[in-house]
């Protein structure tokens, strides 16, 4: 039986059985899979297998069905040789397909062909999946009140209206008896044309599990419609790889990784380590790294629009949304490819090709000297790893660029593009000034709104139990004319350990450009004799715009701080909560607790092992210039950056030599 290519757009979906076909070959695994691989074809297979088996004579649909990490500890020991290969095990959430919607979390030991764990969660919403919001469109265009709303409008051909579907935030009207969503309405004339440059003046409110169309909420201006904006604004128009790739373990100039990949955060890069050639050794850096949440307020007060704050990861998952890349388009160069493994409703296995590309770029001057007495010098060139995915979220695109250069920095940059969030305007309101939004177009207006971000960092500097130094530039406190500071030029690194969880809650400072360092305090550099660290420097990180204990505000608790430092706990991932649609964001939820929660419990995070929560972003003031396509707008949030420490002598120079030879070819250097 030949795969179903047509289910879901850019998925290609393996029924039961179909282990014969070319494309199922490609994404098999033949070898024994590494414990933090995502889970194969053939796994979801069985997972979704013994489930139904549990569940049956009820039929369960599936949210997810992806890895289960080995707890950290147990990871560690079969790593370093001390203990056995971790058993394979799948984390499924389901939705009972019968009047209770009941959401149960199942843990599957795939290794023993047996459930482990079956539990009910109450009061929560899983992720949108892309079939959830598929339906949006589906169920609307045959609505009575949607085909009358475009009656109004003039619009009597259905299949040139386009509903997109999204995460509705808190709607009064229904509690959490319902899993609901929101259609934000759009009119296509044409195959080619851009339907975010027609918005319609409704909204659509849907049951997504009923698949029953709940409410249609149209907006009056001075008790009229507002007519369609019919203006058309369109838009459709080598590098030599010295890396390594073994399985999903990653190798490139002196770095090693492994690449993961899960229907929430996308990629997930885990073991980061570095050789380190004076003690023979790969030292390790970070333990994971993942894109753990994003939230994207908008800033318009009117109804309708207060509902509009995407958790795009934590509402419809990363992975979900990830593009398949096409070389030349979306990357280019000498390029490596990964493919994902996620699930459908039915819990069939659907492939994402190309979800990950991996390659290597220049990346400008390395180091520089020139000696002004003879002119003679040195200079190397650097060069960057990228490991990255793009995702579609309704009408944005988000590339999420992991970066790794041969100083030893690890960046994460975010660029933003694709299509502004319209709405249209009534022509009463062109005379008035709206400070809420944009017009982009004759009656078409794009409304403010934040992208903050949340990377989270589990850090192994050198070892597990770190601590994080906050650093702040200050001027001296000895007064001009004093003996410690006679001329008052004197200022100096202010550092505070943070010792507790609330202490690690802490905001960004621009007049001290506040940075921060992970260290290991057991661990001296031997030439200054301070710890080994790696420095914080994130100074993109603006204040969430919504007032204290307005819904979003409570809904998105972990974007009121730049930085969150939490000891580390299993399966502690979401500073969201672990249930982000239709979430209150109330405190001590018993299935859904987030950032806010965490951090009360005050806890040490002081010479220990800890996770580190950084927030990132922009506030967006739409230009009539981001319509009808908006140029690429990058971030480079986060910054790790080698500490100043680390010198050079003479014999480490010998050790470690770098220059660019007649060849023009770059001797490699790789430093911790």
């Amino acid at each position: 039986m030949a795969p179903d290519t047509n289910s879901i757009a850019g998925y290609t979906i393996f029924r039961e059985g179909d282990y014969g076909s070319a494309e199922a070959a490609a994404v098999i695994p033949r070898d024994i899979p590494h414990p933090l691989d995502q889970l194969s074809i053939v796994e979801i297979h069985a997972a979704a297998k013994l489930i139904r088996e549990m569940a049956a004579p009820k039929t369960p649909k599936f949210n997810c069905i992806t890895l289960r990490e080995p707890p950290k500890l147990q990871y560690a020991a079969y790593r370093q040789g001390r203990g056995s290969r971790p058993d394979r095990r799948a984390f499924a959430i389901i939705i009972m397909q019968d009047d209770s919607g009941q959401v149960a979390e199942v843990i599957v030991n795939l290794t023993q062909g047996k459930i482990e764990e079956w539990k009910l969660v109450k009061d929560v919403m899983p992720t949108l999946t892309l079939e959830d919001l598929d339906l949006m469109e589906r169920i609307s265009r045959k609505d009575p009140r949607v085909i009358e709303a475009c009656r109004g409008l003039g619009i009597t051909d259905m299949s040139k209206v386009f509903i997109d579907g999204w995460a509705i935030g808190v709607d009064e009207r229904w509690g959490l008896e319902r899993r609901l969503q929101q259609g934000l309405a759009y009119y296509r004339n044409h195959e080619l044309d851009n339907q975010y440059a027609h918005p319609l003046d409704f909204t659509v409110v849907a049951d997504t599990e009923r698949e029953e169309v709940l409410s249609v909420d149209i907006r009056y201006v001075n008790g009229e419609r507002t007519a369609i904006p019919l203006a058309e604004h369109h838009y459709l128009p080598h590098f030599i790889m010295s890396f390594q790739v073994n399985g999903n373990e990653l190798s490139w100039a002196g770095y090693k990784m492994h690449i993961g990949f899960n229907y929430r955060e996308g990629i997930v890069l885990s073991d980061v380590r570095m050789h380190d050639p004076y003690e023979g050794r790969h030292r390790p850096l970070f333990n994971r790294i993942s894109v753990a949440e994003m939230v994207v307020p908008y800033g318009c007060p009117e109804v309708s629009h207060h509902k509009k704050h995407a958790f795009d990861l934590g509402e419809y998952g990363s992975g979900y949304m990830t593009n398949s890349l096409k070389l030349g388009c979306d990357c280019k160069g000498a390029i490596h490819y990964m493919d994902a493994v996620l699930c459908t409703g039915k819990g069939d296995p659907a492939v994402i090709k190309n979800a990950i590309c991996i390659h290597e770029e220049d990346n400008g001057l390395l180091y520089k000297h020139t000696d002004c007495r003879d002119g003679t010098g040195v200079s190397a060139r650097d060069r960057k790893l990228i490991i990255s995915q793009i995702i579609t979220a309704a009408n944005y695109e988000y590339g999420f660029y992991h970066t790794f250069t041969l100083d030893g920095t690890y960046k994460l940059e975010v660029k933003l593009t694709g299509m502004l969030n319209t709405y249209c305007m009534h022509p009463s309101e062109q005379a008035s000034v709206n400070p809420y939004g944009t017009i982009v177009a004759p009656t078409i207006i794009a409304q403010n709104h934040q992208h903050l971000f949340s990377l989270r960092i589990d850090p192994e500097v050198d070892g597990r139990n770190n601590t994080v130094v906050q650093n702040d530039a200050v001027e001296s406190v000895e007064a001009l004319g004093s003996a410690e500071n006679p001329y008052g030029n004197g200022f100096y690194c202010q550092k505070t350990p943070l010792r507790t969880a609330l202490e690690g809650a802490t905001v960004y400072r621009h007049e001290t450009g506040r940075t921060w360092d992970i260290i290991n305090p057991s661990r001296l550099n031997p030439i200054c004799k301070k710890p080994v660290g790696y420095k914080i420097v994130n100074n993109s990180c603006p204040s969430l715009l919504a007032k204290t204990n307005s819904v979003v505000w409570k809904r998105a608790a972990f974007a009121r701080k730049s930085l969150w430092v939490l000891p580390y706990r299993d399966y502690e991932l979401y500073p969201a909560g672990d249930y982000v649609c239709q979430s209150t964001g109330e405190d001590n939820h018993p299935h859904n607790p987030t950032i806010q929660d965490w951090a009360n419990r005050n806890e040490n995070i002081e010479n220990t092992d800890i996770v580190c929560y950084i927030q990132f972003g922009l506030t967006h003031f739409p230009r009539t210039e981001d319509f009808p396509i908006m140029p690429v707008e990058p971030r480079n949030p986060a910054l790790w950056v080698p500490p100043s420490s680390l010198c050079v002598d003479d014999k480490s120079r010998n050790a470690f030599p770098q220059t660019c030879c007649s060849s023009g070819e770059l001797k490699d250097n790789p430093k911790l």
